[in-house]
C-alpha cells in the first residue's frame, strides 16, 4: 500500500524556500508507485507566486485539490514532509521530517532546537547548516520539572541533499548593455546581502573605467512600486559619484528560468559578484557555477559546497581547491537590527567580507578573466556531473525510505512482541 506523505511548504512561493519545496515535490513523484502525495501550500513572506501555466503548476494545483477535500474527511497521513524554517515544524502524522535551508549565521536560535525533537530527521542543504545546527549548543531549562539542563543541542540525525542542476534554453532578452564588460549581482535587496556595499565599492574600484554591474534585485517583491523604492535606493548611492565611468544597470520584475539563463550566458556579462554575509547554500551562486560563470564570493558559509572541487595537487594527492574568486572576510556580531527572534539568533555571528579584497577580486577577474572563464568552465563540468536531478532526487527518497522503513520494521516488531504474548 502506498505511502500517504503531506508536504507541508510554500510550494507556489517564488523564493528560495520555493525552490527547495518543489526540489521535494519532484524528487517525491520520481516514486510515485509508493508515496501518495498531498501537499498544505504555506506563504513564504510577502514572496509572489509563481504564475507559469505548465504541466508542472497544473499537477501542484492538482495536489493541492485533492488534498483539501482529503482533510475534510478528517483522514490521517502515514508522514509528513514541512519546507519552512525549523520554528514552524509540528507534529502532522506519526513520523515528520524537517526541510531546511538551514542558517546563514553561526548558531542556530533554542527554538530550533527546541523544533528539532519534533521531528525524525532533518534534511537540510549544505554542510555549513549542517555544522551549525549540531554545533549549536543552550543551557537550559525543562518546562515541566524546572530542572537545569546543560548542553542542551539538536539530537535529531541531520542528511545533506544539495539542490540539483536545472538546465534551460536561453530566451531571447534583447538586452544590449553600453559596456562591453558588465559583472552580475543577484539577490534580494536585504541587510544579508550587503547590496549597497557591493555597489559602492564597485563604483570606487571602477570609477574612471568603462565596466558595468548589472543589479537584479528587489526588495519585497516585483511590484511597480518596489521597483520605484529600489530605483530611489541606487540613485542615493550613486549620487556620492557623479563623474563614474562605470555603469550601474537595474534588472527589476519577474524573470523566467529561462531569462535567468539568459543572463548568466549573455556574452556581455562576464562574471557574478555576490557580497554576502552568509549563505545557507546560495542559489544564483550554484546557478551561475553551473553555467559556467566565474563566481567571486566569500570565501565561507553553504555555497563552499559548489565551489570547492576535488583536484589532483603536484603530489598526486586529492584535495578540494577553490574554483572561484575568494573574497577574504572576518568574522563579526550580526547587526542588532536583523535579530529576528526564533530565526536569526541574537548574539550569532556572520562573515563581513573585506573591501580591499572585493576591489582586488574584481580587478583580478577584469583583468584576467581567461583564467578565471577556464576555471569557471573546469567547475561547471564537476558540478553538472555530481549534482544531477537524478542523484539528488535518489539521495532525497533514500532519506524518506530509510525513516518510513524504520517506522515499518517498528510495527512489525510490536506486532511480533504482541503475538509472542499471546495477545490477538
Amino acid at each position: 500500500m502506498k505511502k500517504k506523505i503531506i508536504v507541508r511548504a510554500p510550494v507556489l512561493s517564488r523564493s528560495g524556500y520555493g525552490e527547495h519545496a518543489r526540489f521535494v515535490l519532484k524528487a517525491l513523484k520520481t516514486k510515485e508507485d509508493i508515496y501518495d502525495i498531498y501537499i498544505l501550500n504555506i506563504n513564504w513572506g510577502k514572496t509572489g507566486w509563481i504564475y507559469e501555466d505548465n504541466e508542472e503548476r497544473r499537477w501542484i494545483d492538482e495536489l493541492i485539490l485533492k488534498t483539501s477535500a482529503y482533510m475534510q474527511q478528517n483522514n490521517h497521513f502515514d508522514a509528513s514532509i514541512q519546507v519552512t524554517i525549523p520554528n514552524e515544524w509540528q507534529k502532522m502524522a506519526p513520523f515528520n521530517i524537517g526541510v531546511t535551508a538551514g542558517i546563514e549565521t553561526t548558531k542556530v536560535s533554542p527554538q530550533w532546537i527546541e523544533k528539532s525533537h519534533e521531528v525524525d530527521k532533518i534534511i537540510t542543504i549544505s554542510e555549513h547548516s549542517k555544522n551549525v545546527y549540531l554545533g549549536t549548543s543552550y543551557d537550559a531549562q525543562n518546562k515541566e520539572t524546572g530542572a537545569m539542563i546543560k548542553d542542551y543541542r539538536c539530537k535529531t540525525p541531520i542528511e545533506i541533499v544539495h539542490y540539483p542542476v536545472r538546465t534551460f534554453e536561453p530566451a531571447d532578452l534583447n538586452l544590449d548593455f553600453e559596456t562591453d564588460f558588465n559583472f552580475l549581482t543577484v539577490s534580494q535587496w536585504g541587510p544579508r546581502k550587503n547590496i549597497e556595499n557591493t555597489i559602492m565599492w564597485f563604483v570606487e574600484e571602477f570609477i574612471d573605467v568603462p565596466v558595468g554591474l548589472v543589479v537584479k534585485t528587489f526588495i519585497v517583491n516585483n511590484s511597480i512600486i518596489d521597483r520605484y523604492e529600489t530605483e530611489k535606493r541606487i540613485n542615493a548611492l550613486l549620487k556620492k559619484y557623479p563623474q563614474r565611468k562605470c555603469k550601474i544597470y537595474l534588472l527589476h520584475g519577474d524573470m523566467s528560468d529561462e531569462e535567468m539563463t539568459a543572463l548568466y550566458t549573455h556574452p556581455q556579462i562576464k562574471a557574478l559578484a555576490l557580497l554576502t554575509h552568509g549563505e545557507g547554500f546560495g542559489l544564483p551562486l550554484f546557478e551561475a557555477a553551473y553555467n559556467g560563470m566565474p563566481v567571486l564570493a566569500p570565501n565561507w558559509s553553504g555555497h563552499l559546497d559548489f565551489l570547492y572541487k576535488p583536484t589532483e595537487d603536484k603530489k598526486g594527492k586529492i584535495r578540494n581547491k577553490a574554483h572561484f574568486a575568494k573574497i577574504d572576510y572576518d568574522i563579526g556580531p550580526i547587526p542588532k537590527e536583523v535579530v529576528w527572534d526564533g530565526v536569526i539568533q541574537k548574539g550569532s555571528m556572520w562573515c563581513y567580507p573585506k573591501q580591499g579584497s572585493y576591489k582586488m577580486r574584481l580587478r583580478e577577474v577584469y583583468k584576467e578573466h581567461g583564467r578565471f572563464k577556464k576555471q569557471a568552465q573546469d567547475l561547471k563540468s564537476w558540478i553538472l556531473k555530481n549534482f544531477t536531478e537524478e542523484q539528488q532526487f535518489q539521495k532525497f527518497t533514500n532519506i524518506i525510505n530509510s525513516v518510513l522503513g524504520a517506522a515499518d520494521e517498528e510495527v512489525d516488531e510490536l506486532f511480533n512482541n504482541l503475538l509472542a504474548e499471546g495477545i490477538k
